[in-house]
């Protein structure tokens, strides 16, 4: 069963997808971490994940592109963080998918789903700043946008975090 969870920056999402996990019981808990570590920031975001979930016997899978090569343990509860990275590294990292970012991500949302007994998804919402961008900003926002819509579809449940408080708008 697949729930997506989306939000903001700092709304509370990655907090409250573990405890989605964590709720779940005690399964194999895998967190499928897709940030690149490119800089200076990005090592402190990652850092700060791995305390938030150091207690909770989280295994760790980094995957910065080609998800449908990931195996997961079966009946494993899977977190996967988030579409948003995937979809950038996808994009524009020499090993992604580039055009076929979409068809690639979706294909490896299905197989780890197949794979594991619950799967949480993890995304940003991007869309409501009502700035123009330049064409790969564009192009990026449209892929993940296209992803997001067709999870929520995948999707039993589908609950948006604002300002830390969960607000269920599927399930």
């Amino acid at each position: 069963m697949i729930t997506l969870i989306i939000g903001g920056s700092g709304s509370g999402k990655s907090a409250y997808a573990e405890q989605v996990v964590m709720d779940f019981g005690d399964r194999d808990r895998i967190y499928i971490a897709t940030m690149f570590p490119f800089d200076e920031e990005s090592r402190r975001r990652i850092d700060r994940h791995r305390r938030m979930r150091a207690e909770k016997n989280f295994t760790t899978i980094e995957c910065y592109t080609g998800l449908k090569t990931v195996e997961i343990p079966e009946g494993a509860c899977v977190l996967l963080e988030c579409m948003s990275n995937l979809t950038a590294n996808e994009m524009f990292r020499e090993d992604g998918a580039k055009e076929d970012t979409v068809s690639e991500i979706l294909e490896g949302i299905r197989k780890v789903d197949a794979q594991a007994e619950q799967l949480v998804i993890v995304t940003n919402e991007i869309f409501s700043d009502g700035i123009d961008y330049d064409a790969e900003t564009t192009r990026y926002q449209a892929y993940l946008g296209e992803m997001n819509r067709e999870i929520a579809k995948l999707a039993a449940r589908v609950t948006e975090v604002v300002y830390g408080i969960p607000l269920v708008r599927k399930g």
